[in-house]
């Protein structure tokens, strides 16, 4: 399974740029999407960090507290290589606090601590906000327009090469090597491992209908039983028939065409969308079985990624991008669009 085929939506910039030559240039913020109560029994901590991924410093907060790892949990994990901003909470009933100044893990600070009733969940965020940093632009010919491309039509929604564990020393990508090797059979014994290389799996199928819709020139035209997600929901309906009113609800962004996250169950999609999932599929028939039998069901994810507020600076060999995106999605699949990117810490995910 290769990574490095899927197309792009636009004719590609002959531009080569620097990524991550420190880890300002990669600024990431969590946006929650909802406001913390300030009662309750878990305290939120809105946390600053760099060079620390999210997975260690929870277990650095749940060593602080004195608390099982189990009691400290994070709505999404964020880039090592970056400095990111993001949400941790603390199960703590009763009226005990901490005093948070006195957490002294290099790289990380908190910043805020406040209450609310609910723990707080993987994959409840709204989104996130990015402030993006490419250097050493060996040319620039091109950048503006095709920025106001992106902004007007959006990016395929490929999964990023992150999902993959993609590495200088493959390719392929950690996860998915992971992932072939659980589908000749061979067990995978470390719980997190091989949930990385089921998600990897799945993701790498998703990308290949995505790749196909732009092969066949239906990334951004609907098809007849094609399965439509309504904007910020996970809701979705078939639209067995495409009319106007569908054209005119895709162009306002209100609804989104999607493709299967593949598992067991019957596929939403009608008429040609189906046949053309179905046909998919079949070339990717053990994969697509793979996931079946590892009881995952069917659902569903937007394939045009549409950039928020994005705005962007270009001085000299240097541009600055902010905007926002969904959770879920990956500011590396706006980026490839754009130029192509060295990144620094590639060999080091």
């Amino acid at each position: 399974m290769q990574i490095d085929h899927w197309l792009h939506q636009y004719p590609k910039l002959d531009i080569l740029g620097q990524f991550k030559l420190s880890n300002e240039d990669f600024q990431v913020t969590e946006i929650l999407g909802y406001e913390p109560i300030g009662e309750g029994e878990h305290i939120y901590l809105w946390v600053r960090k760099s060079g620390l991924n999210t997975a260690y410093l929870a277990e650095q907060i749940a060593k602080f507290t004195k608390l099982p790892l189990r009691a400290v949990t994070y709505a999404g994990r964020k880039d090592k290589h970056a400095l990111t901003e993001q949400w941790f909470s603390v199960h703590l009933p009763g009226k005990g606090e901490f005093d948070w100044t006195k957490f002294n893990e290099p790289g990380a600070e908190v910043l805020k601590s406040i209450r609310h009733n609910k723990k707080l969940r993987t994959g409840v965020l709204k989104g996130n906000r990015f402030n993006i940093t490419l250097r050493q632009l060996r040319s620039t010919s091109g950048i503006n327009e095709r920025l106001q491309q992106i902004k007007q039509d959006g990016v395929p929604n490929y999964y990023g090469s992150q999902r993959f564990g993609n590495t200088t020393h493959d390719p392929r990508g950690g996860n998915l090597v992971l992932a072939e090797k659980m589908i000749n059979g061979e067990a995978i014994r470390n719980r997190n491992k091989r949930s990385m290389a089921i998600s990897a799996l799945r993701s790498w199928l998703f990308n290949e209908m995505l790749n196909s819709r732009l092969q066949n020139d239906c990334l951004n035209k609907p098809l007849n039983g094609d399965v439509m997600q309504l904007a910020g929901s996970n809701s979705f309906f078939c639209a067995q028939q495409i009319d106007s009113s569908i054209i005119q609800r895709l162009s306002k962004r209100d609804i989104y065409l999607s493709a299967p996250l593949w598992g067991k169950g019957q596929l939403a999609s009608e008429s040609d969308a189906l046949q053309f999932e179905q046909n998919l599929a079949q070339q990717h028939r053990i994969i697509a079985k793979t996931l079946e039998d590892l009881g995952l069901q069917q659902e569903r994810r937007a394939i045009n990624l549409f950039p928020n507020d994005l705005e962007w600076s270009l001085a000299d060999d240097t541009l600055n991008l902010t905007f926002s995106l969904p959770a879920g999605t990956f500011a590396t699949s706006v980026l490839r669009e754009l130029v192509d990117i060295q990144d620094n810490n590639l060999a080091k995910i």
